[in-house]
């Protein structure tokens, strides 16, 4: 039941009375929930953490705005890599003792599941969330009723209702606006996940920054930095405005006293990915509101605007009023001062004020359990709280090769037994005819050299770039003696029939019988399948057009697990490459676009294969392990695992955005 339900704890509890029964009549297992119980009610009294020890005169919350949350695959209100790295940043908080409250949407339908049909094409499946069978549960006012606030503002009469979701230490304050009184069209603006045409976004987006806010006001929440999430949460600065504005300054003023007190993290390098709406619809729904900030029309879409670009920019409105501002990487930073800098005229480029801190990833969720346990042997009992110990690290070399070796097979059959489920399971449910069957992975060979392509299909990303040659491709995935395979995941938006098409043009290779079921495609890939995929390929493999990889936080969570990268020198394996811990494609920031860029890319990961990759995998002794590509996975582990691990971000955050931030705030 654990793992036909996709490790869903409500879902087992339940629907396991008979068996719950059973056990609290077995003292082994009782005396074995008592520890736990034990160790849990200890780190819920939040002794001695390391954020107070390090900063015991923080006072107050840091509220941190998200448009999703990926927490875990029970609840599926996150669509990528944005969700992903908030509730990894939220379940480190909660480990460090950080007073993180996360604040965003409950989308009754989630985000799109994916569904392949036989030409390839995708098809977006819309289910209503089981809120019964979800880690949720209703926000109580003090009379033990639903907590429903009104954040509307003119004749604009909008009630919200709150859900909470409690991620360890933190909390998390989902809205909803399927509330009786609403109308229809606003019932809807948390239906979805990024749903709807320009209008529903903007309403969304109003929602989660004003009604954000004005959420943790109602609740009492003493907020005292307020943390932005990319630029859908750009809103919460305008409102944290008129609140003083309200209170008696000035706009001006109210602008210089929010910047001591709120931080911007900017996500991505793609203009397609800052949200633009037209000036005159927000000016609609802003009309009666401006009048509270004390400004002209032409004033208030002035924070909106870029110069010599039409539109109002979320992301230029929480740079211009944000005090505090941060990339994702090194590159990212660079990438980004150049292309905001006009916001700053008169100041040098590489003097904007955008700093960086780069992307972690939580290692408690993303560490196989099996080398979780092999890391305690060989690391020692206290490596989850010593994780950003460069020099702990260094210890990955004790642990001896064939016992590293058999974790990770392990890992791999496993991996391979799931997508052999899933692919059985669609089949026996009608989703999948027997070609679609082989197509999602059930030809895979355990001892073949496998890579993992998993991503958002967008088209910058080229998904397609390995199969620039197929001739060449397919000489090295039906090699008789040293076969590759190669694993692709990952969702196109909705709205991306580019994307749409590279999963089309992979899944027909996938189900062509000449490449003999060496290439798959997974999908549906969410946070459930995803630990899979990190934690069971032999090689990860990302080339997006450089330099519009943000961080890339899979090639890290893979890496932990001993599982090195091919990749494009961008994000943040700029930065974690060393030459030893994995290999490159290209130069430093990329070649540029373009037919010949992608084919030198294409060049250069097909001779890594050919001339170090695959014969490194194959030289294999009596005992089949193959000590060359092992002294690269524990040069992954060791390289990565304290420098890109959730604990060096966050802490990183704290000292350098929220600290300073809260310093100069008066609760």
């Amino acid at each position: 039941m654990w793992s036909s339900s996709h490790h869903n704890p409500v879902f087992l509890l339940q629907n396991s009375q008979a068996r719950l029964e059973t056990l609290a009549h077995d003292a082994d297992f009782l005396a074995r929930y008592d520890g736990v119980i034990r160790a849990f009610d200890a780190y819920l009294a939040n002794e001695g953490s390391w954020f107070k020890k390090a900063h015991p005169d923080f006072k107050g919350a840091i509220a941190y705005f998200s448009a999703e949350f990926g927490v875990h695959n029970s609840l599926r209100i996150y669509s990528g890599g944005l969700g992903i790295l908030a509730g990894d940043h939220c379940k480190t908080a909660s480990d460090l003792g950080v007073p993180l409250v996360g604040v965003g949407f409950m989308y009754p339908q989630g985000y799109g599941q994916q569904r392949i049909s036989s030409d390839g094409w995708q098809q977006n499946v819309f289910e209503h969330i089981d809120w019964n069978n979800s880690p949720v549960r209703p926000r109580l006012s003090p009379a033990g009723e639903r907590f429903i606030i009104d954040i509307g503002w003119g004749s604009w009469k909008l009630r919200v209702a709150v859900w909470e979701v409690v991620v360890g230490r933190m909390r998390l304050y989902l809205m909803d606006t399927n509330v009786e009184g609403n109308s229809i069209p606003d019932r809807e603006i948390s239906g979805r996940l990024y749903g709807g045409d320009k209008t529903m976004r903007l309403r969304q987006e109003i929602v989660l920054g004003i009604g954000g806010v004005r959420v943790l006001r109602a609740l009492n929440v003493p907020a005292a930095v307020f943390h932005a999430n990319e630029g859908h949460c750009s809103f919460l600065f305008l409102e944290l405005a008129r609140e003083r504005v309200g209170a008696g300054r000035s706009f001006k003023e109210a602008v210089l006293d929010i910047s001591s007190s709120t931080v911007f993290t900017t996500h991505t390098p793609v203009e397609a990915g800052h949200d633009v709406f037209d000036e005159q619809l927000v000016a609609e729904y802003f009309k009666t509101y401006l009048t509270e900030l004390g400004l002209s029309q032409d004033q208030f879409l002035d924070f909106g605007r870029v110069g010599g670009e039409s539109g109002w920019n979320m992301t230029a409105l929480a740079l211009k009023l944000s005090g505090r501002r941060n990339a994702v990487s090194r590159r990212h930073g660079i990438v980004s001062r150049h292309m905001w800098s006009k916001l700053w005229p008169g100041v040098p480029e590489e003097k904007a004020p955008i700093a960086h801190v780069t992307n972690g990833v939580h290692l408690a969720t993303w560490v196989q359990q099996d080398l979780a346990w092999t890391f305690t042997k060989y690391l020692g009992e206290d490596w989850w709280d010593k994780q950003d110990d460069a020099a702990l690290w260094s210890r990955v070399a004790a642990i001896p090769d064939d016992e590293l070796w058999m974790v990770h097979q392990r890992n791999k059959e496993e991996w391979f037994k799931v997508l052999r489920s899933r692919a059985r399971n669609r089949w026996i449910s009608g989703y999948a005819d027997s070609s679609q069957v082989l197509a999602q992975g059930s030809l895979l060979d355990s001892s073949a050299l496998t890579v993992g392509f998993a991503r958002r299909f967008a088209s910058y990303k080229r998904a397609n770039l390995i199969l620039h040659d197929l001739s060449r491709l397919k000489a090295l995935l039906l090699d008789q003696w040293r076969p590759l395979q190669i694993v692709f995941a990952g969702k196109a938006h909705p709205a991306d029939d580019l994307g749409k098409a590279l999963i089309q043009q992979i899944y027909r290779l996938a189900k062509d019988p000449a490449f003999g079921g060496r290439i798959v495609f997974v999908e549906d890939y969410d946070m459930h399948v995803a630990r899979y995929f990190v934690q069971g390929c032999d090689l990860w493999l990302n080339n997006p057009l450089a330099p519009l990889e943000a961080c890339g936080t899979s090639g890290e969570k893979a890496a932990v697990n001993g599982v090195p990268s091919l990749s494009v020198l961008d994000g943040w394996w700029e930065e974690g490459y060393n030459g030893n811990n994995g290999w490159a494609i290209g130069a430093c920031g990329g070649r540029g676009s373009g037919e010949d860029a992608d084919a030198a890319d294409a060049k250069d990961i097909y001779e890594s294969l050919e001339k170090n990759i695959i014969p490194l995998y194959y030289d294999q002794g009596p005992d089949r392990v193959p000590r060359g590509w092992v002294k690269v996975m524990k040069e992954s582990i060791r390289s990565v695992a304290p420098q890109f691990g959730g604990n060096r971000m966050v802490k990183e955050y704290v000292d350098k955005l929220y600290a300073p931030a809260e310093a100069l705030v008066k609760i």
